[in-house]
């Protein structure tokens, strides 16, 4: 689908204008992406294969859910809209918990200059696996692993074809702050 999205400038001000995301896409226009990762208590994190049939990175596993920002379209509201259409999964804006804004410039062969701003939030994961229903064509597959598996794929990341290498800062970032809260949750 290809919606309508705000640009915003360099340093992720808006602009007042509007495109579609194909358009951004082409002429590498900044933009805003939601970025959710969702977590157990017990320190296990939600990882979701891409869809083969995405144009950047197919089959990668990545972020639990993501998505673009649209046009008038409040950060917090993209991040729950997208974690319902891509996992059927409802949660309330008090769950989320905002680590920070991460920039992901990035050119691919096919064409795409992705100038992102991933607006980054973390969310305790209360429903059991068996009870989300992946996007097809969003989420080839879900798996659950616990912060030492996801250490050690990380740390292998640049030859297992399992995350994106490119995205190792980003991907440390999260983990960290996933640590502390299970730590606060456990105490």
């Amino acid at each position: 689908m290809d919606e309508l999205i705000d640009i915003v400038t360099k340093d992720g001000k808006p602009t007042g204008e509007i495109a579609l995301k194909s358009e951004i896409h082409a002429k590498g226009y900044f933009h805003n992406t939601a970025h959710v990762w969702l977590y157990t208590k017990s320190g296990e994190i939600l990882l979701a294969q891409r869809s083969y049939k995405k144009a950047i990175c197919p089959g990668m596993w990545d972020v639990s859910v993501a998505g673009h920002v649209d046009a008038g379209e409040s950060i917090e509201t993209a991040a729950l809209r997208e974690m319902q259409e891509e996992l059927s999964l409802k949660l309330a804006i008090e769950n989320l918990q905002k680590i920070g804004v991460f920039e992901c410039f990035q050119s691919y062969d096919s064409g795409i200059q992705d100038n992102e701003f991933h607006h980054t939030y973390i969310a305790e994961l209360k429903s059991p696996l068996n009870t989300l229903t992946p996007q097809p064509e969003e989420v080839e597959a879900l798996q659950l692993v616990s912060i030492s598996t996801f250490k050690t794929l990380l740390a292998q990341s640049e030859t297992n074809d399992y995350f994106v290498p490119s995205n190792r800062p980003y991907y440390n970032t999260v983990l960290n702050a996933i640590q502390k809260q299970v730590s606060f949750l456990n105490l």
